[in-house]
């Protein structure tokens, strides 16, 4: 008698990821990413963009478990212009763009406009919609508008790059570590399944870019690299935990599904959005515009 054949079993990995479907979107995100920034400036904004607004409307959708209810219109329009001010007019052109942002989304929100309960009948929930909305502008348009204050600089391309490159590292060496050597819980009441030795993980191979990209990229001393690998693993760290205490409180697992094997973009953002402004910062202090 033969034995009928099983199903096959996706490889789900100790840290709840199937690891090929995983491994294939990360490929195809870093190669359409990389592709972009050599081929026209542009086309990546385009990308950041269209990155920003999937994760506004992944936060607008597990917010209303809450019965939060995000000016999501004026989020989209006020998030595009504050990332194509910073690329197009720099870092005073993003605080501006902020600014009105938030003042939009107040004045959208108290007119009663959007989802959720007309404001006008309930000034609570336009206060808590508003306060969110502003939360929401500041966590990813304004520290999304640092990777286009990067990227507008003559050698913007390859800063973008190692931006990303360390970011990937923070994230596949806390990962690999964490699956194959992880004991220690590392925030058990906030990410169970993050742990020390991810960290130390995290830490080697993201300095280890960072030292090979800062020399490799612009001729430059490692030793800054390596700082910037300690910077971006601090960074990551906080913004993995931050967005992990937004989900427990708002009981999800992730932010979303759009990304197989990922979750949510936020999900994929969450490190990057806090590293993003120290990575802009030291390399403007290390490599000045010009140089």
């Amino acid at each position: 008698m033969t034995e009928l054949a099983h199903p096959a079993v996706p490889q789900v990995t100790r840290s709840g990821r199937d690891l090929p479907v995983a491994t294939a979107v990360g490929l195809g995100l870093l190669a359409a990413v990389g592709a972009s920034l050599f081929v026209r400036k542009e086309v990546f904004v385009g990308i950041a963009v269209i990155a920003v607004w999937a994760s506004l409307w992944e936060l607008d959708q597990a917010l209303k478990r809450r019965d939060i209810h995000l000016p999501l219109f004026m989020l989209l329009v006020g998030s595009t212009g504050i990332l194509v001010s910073a690329y197009v007019a720099g870092s005073e052109a993003l605080l501006v763009a902020f600014m009105l942002t938030a003042g939009g989304l107040v004045v959208w929100r108290v007119l009663g406009l959007g989802d959720g309960p007309a404001a006008l009948r309930d000034p609570t929930a336009a206060l808590r919609d508003s306060t969110a909305g502003i939360f929401a502008a500041a966590y990813l348009p304004f520290l999304a508008g640092f990777v286009m204050l990067m990227l507008s600089m003559p050698d913007g391309a390859l800063r973008v790059l190692l931006f990303v490159l360390l970011a990937v590292a923070s994230d596949v060496g806390g990962y690999t570590a964490g699956v194959l050597i992880g004991r220690h819980p590392l925030a058990p009441s906030v990410s169970p399944k993050k742990t020390w030795e991810g960290l130390a993980g995290s830490v080697v191979l993201c300095c280890a870019v960072g030292a090979v990209g800062y020399r490799w990229l612009f001729g430059s001393n490692p030793l800054v690299g390596v700082a910037l690998g300690l910077a971006t693993v601090t960074t990551a760290i906080v913004g993995d935990l931050s967005e992990s205490l937004i989900k427990r409180d708002l009981e999800l697992k992730d932010m979303g599904s759009l990304l197989p094997g990922h979750g949510g973009v936020l999900d994929r953002l969450d490190s990057m959005l806090l590293t993003a402004p120290v990575v802009y910062l030291v390399l403007l202090v290390s490599l000045p515009v010009g140089d």
